[in-house]
């Protein structure tokens, strides 16, 4: 009796949170007020059960604090975007991209542009909002409908969120699993390179019926303003690529976005000549380009830590109403409910994504899809002799990456305000959002089940 009424009030509580964050995203609030109102309401809700408003107000400070790191990534890559762009990383990335996009398959280039710039600056809408914003503008002049452009350009900015190493949500899932990196890199590069073949070879087929030439033109345009307004370099790649290298090696991410930081804060200044007042300036708000060329400006600007506040702000709400719910013991039950007649790895890697994809679905966000998984099957992974790291590719996989598919998530929304282009439409040709869950799930069933291969999994 005492667990049904503990689902009952998880039921609520989720009820009344998933209604406030839902008329946030209506009524374009900031998302954050959802959570805290959600947060809120929980608060009201256990202390009519029993609990303590101190004891509340602890597992609430302790769960913060245990993200205190996270909160510092998200800042730092505030930081970063904005340095990059004003030290000609990313006008350098944007300048040599063109040459290959007059090449190629224009759907698959998108796709392949989007892989690896968003790879390397560590976050989706950051990348759809400047080199995404590109593709699709050019790729309209060859009459490729603007849902297939889009889905190509999704998918390949969604990579950030799932595998970056100075990516948000992907410091908040090892974070939250207690893991590494460098562990996670390698254990999510099995279900990876099978969604990026795959994904890419449907976006080779798709592209083949889209053979209209590129305007040429208009990429000279925008090569001429960036190389005018910047010192474009190759050795400005290499910049990142380190970074990469760095990850993968198993350097700590906060220091390894510091020496990114500064590097880019150095490059800025004495290869490209800014003032240091200008880039502070930039570092605070965000970078803001002026090549000549208004479309082209609106590409290469955004970052700033005062933007990201919002973000550490969802993650706070989000982590509150999860510390919430872990310190009063109400929702390990629900999940073991959920858990109890798994009898193969294969089912609990199914369930898991399963869970972390409804989730996120309800929560219009990423970040409980990543929270409660993470925090609460863990000791199922461990029962089951399972690494922590299949748990994190699970989540990264699924619920992390299925967010722009979901009409009502905050993802595709602010894709929507920034495309004009809904999720209905261009869901169906986001191709490695829905491969991705997909290809895990199988994985899971194929692989993991073999207990004497699963060490190399």
């Amino acid at each position: 009796m005492k667990n049904n009424r503990s689902f009952k009030h998880i039921y609520i509580i989720f009820a009344v949170s998933m209604g406030a964050i839902a008329a946030c995203i209506i009524k374009s609030i900031p998302l954050f007020y959802g959570f805290f109102i959600g947060v809120f309401f929980s608060i009201i809700v256990f202390m009519r059960n029993g609990f303590s408003f101190t004891a509340l107000i602890k597992m609430i400070l302790k769960g913060i604090k245990e993200c205190f790191s996270v909160y510092i990534i998200v800042l730092l890559m505030g930081s970063i975007i904005s340095v990059w762009i004003a030290s000609g990383t990313v006008p350098t990335m944007i300048y040599y991209g063109f040459d290959y996009i007059v090449h190629m398959n224009y759907l698959l280039a998108c796709f392949m542009i989007m892989v690896v710039i968003s790879f390397a600056m560590g976050t989706a809408f950051g990348t759809i909002s400047t080199i995404g914003i590109a593709l699709l503008g050019i790729g309209k002049g060859l009459s490729i409908p603007e849902p297939i452009l889009l889905g190509a350009i999704i998918s390949g900015a969604f990579i950030a969120d799932k595998i970056s190493p100075i990516s948000a949500l992907v410091n908040l899932t090892i974070k939250t699993i207690d893991i590494n990196y460098k562990d996670f890199f390698k254990n999510m590069l099995a279900t990876l390179i099978p969604t990026l073949i795959v994904s890419a070879i449907i976006y080779y087929i798709l592209g083949k019926s889209f053979t209209g030439e590129v305007d040429v033109s208009t990429l000279k345009a925008y090569q001429r303003n960036i190389f005018n307004t910047f010192t474009i370099s190759p050795a400005l790649l290499l910049f990142p690529i380190t970074m990469i290298i760095l990850a993968v090696v198993g350097v700590k991410v906060i220091p390894n976005m510091t020496f990114g930081l500064l590097g880019g804060i150095c490059i800025s200044i004495f290869f490209q000549g800014i003032q240091i007042k200008e880039l502070m300036h930039a570092i605070l708000f965000g970078y803001h380009a002026r090549t000549g060329i208004e479309e082209l400006d609106g590409i290469l600007r955004g970052g700033g830590i005062l933007p990201m506040i919002e973000v550490i702000f969802i993650i706070i709400g989000a982590v509150a109403l999860s510390s919430i719910f872990e310190g009063t013991n109400t929702i390990a039950p629900m999940i073991d409910k959920m858990a109890s007649n798994i009898k193969t790895k294969g089912a609990l890697i199914a369930r898991t994504s399963i869970l972390s994809i409804v989730l996120t679905t309800v929560a219009c966000d990423q970040t409980i899809g990543i929270l409660l998984p993470g925090k609460f099957l863990k000791a199922k992974y461990e029962e089951f002799k399972i690494k922590k790291t299949i748990l994190a590719r699970s989540i990264a996989d699924t619920g992390t990456t299925i967010a722009p598919l979901i009409p009502w998530n905050v993802n595709s929304i602010i894709i929507t305000v920034i495309t004009g282009v809904g999720a209905t439409a261009y869901g169906l040709y986001t191709v490695l959002c829905y491969v991705s869950p997909v290809i895990t799930i199988l994985f899971g069933y194929l692989f993991v089940n073999k207990k004497e291969e699963f060490g190399n999994f």
